[in-house]
C-alpha cells in the first residue's frame, strides 16, 4: 500500500532539522517544567475569572493565543484538550467557544498530519502499518465521509487518525475541513459543559449517556449519505442504459 502512496522528499535538509528540533525542545519543555499542572480541572476553575478579565480586556490577543496553544497540544499530541475545551465554554461562550475549539483541534491535527507526511513517514508506517492499511482502504472507497465517521465516533484515537491519513493521498484542505465537521459536534459538548465549570468536577460529567448515543448516531450518518449517493448514481446510472 505504502508504495502507491506520495512519496516526498525526506532529506535532512536544515529546515527539516530545525522544525524537528523545535518540537523536540517543546515537548521537552512540557514535561520538565509540568506545564499539564495549568491543565487541569482545578487549575481551570482557579483561573476562570482572571482568564474572563483578559478577555475582556484583550479580546484578540486572548482568542489568538487561546486557538495557537490549542493548535500546538493537537499537533504535538500533548495532554490538555478537554481542558481547553472547557475553557472556551466559559470563555467564550458556546458558540464561538466551539467554533475556536474545532478550528484548533482541525488546525493542530492538520499539522501533525503534515509532519506525517513530510517529516515521520517511515517511523509511523512501521508503528501504525494496520491502523494505516485500514484507514487507507476506507478513504479510497469513502472519501471524506469515512474520516468524519472516525471524527464522530473516535474508534480510532484521533491521533492516530491524523498520523495515518498523512499516509494516504487525501488533501490537506479535504481533511481540514472534514475534521472540523466531524469534531465540531463532540467538542461542542465539551464547550457547552464549560458555559457551566461550577458544576463539572471530573471529565466524565461532560458526557451522559444520551450524548454518547447521540455521537454515535451522528457518526453513522456521513457512511449512510454515501451509501445513498452511491444508490442514486447507481440507478441513475441503469436509467440512461435504459
Amino acid at each position: 500500500m505504502l508504495e502507491a502512496l506520495p512519496r516526498p522528499l525526506l532529506s535532512l535538509t536544515p529546515s527539516r532539522i530545525g522544525i524537528v528540533a523545535a518540537a523536540a525542545l517543546v515537548i521537552a519543555a512540557y514535561f520538565a517544567f509540568d506545564l499539564q499542572r495549568f491543565l487541569t480541572l482545578q487549575s481551570l476553575k482557579d483561573a476562570q475569572h482572571w482568564f474572563a478579565e483578559m478577555y475582556a480586556r484583550q479580546p484578540i490577543v486572548v482568542t489568538t493565543l487561546f486557538v495557537l496553544t490549542f493548535s500546538l497540544l493537537t499537533a504535538l499530541t500533548l495532554p490538555g484538550a478537554a481542558v481547553m475545551m472547557l475553557a472556551a465554554g466559559a470563555s467564550f461562550g458556546l458558540l464561538w467557544g466551539s467554533v475556536l475549539s474545532t478550528f484548533a483541534s482541525a488546525l493542530g491535527a492538520t499539522l501533525a498530519m503534515l509532519a506525517t507526511r513530510y517529516l515521520f513517514r517511515d517511523a509511523i508506517a512501521k508503528k501504525f502499518a494496520k491502523q494505516i492499511t485500514q484507514i487507507d482502504q476506507r478513504i479510497n472507497r469513502d472519501g471524506v465521509y469515512y474520516l468524519i465517521s472516525l471524527r464522530l465516533a473516535p474508534i480510532i484515537p484521533f491521533f492516530v487518525v491524523n498520523w495515518a491519513v498523512g499516509l494516504t493521498r487525501m488533501r490537506v484542505w479535504s481533511f481540514f475541513w472534514s475534521s472540523f465537521v466531524g469534531m465540531f459536534a463532540g467538542t461542542s459538548a465539551y464547550v457547552n459543559a464549560g458555559t457551566q465549570l461550577a458544576s463539572i468536577n471530573t471529565f466524565g460529567d461532560v458526557f451522559s449517556p444520551t450524548i454518547i448515543a447521540s455521537l454515535l448516531l451522528l457518526a453513522v450518518m456521513p457512511l449512510l449519505l454515501r451509501w445513498l449517493v452511491r444508490r442514486f448514481e447507481t440507478r441513475g446510472t441503469t436509467s440512461q442504459r435504459r
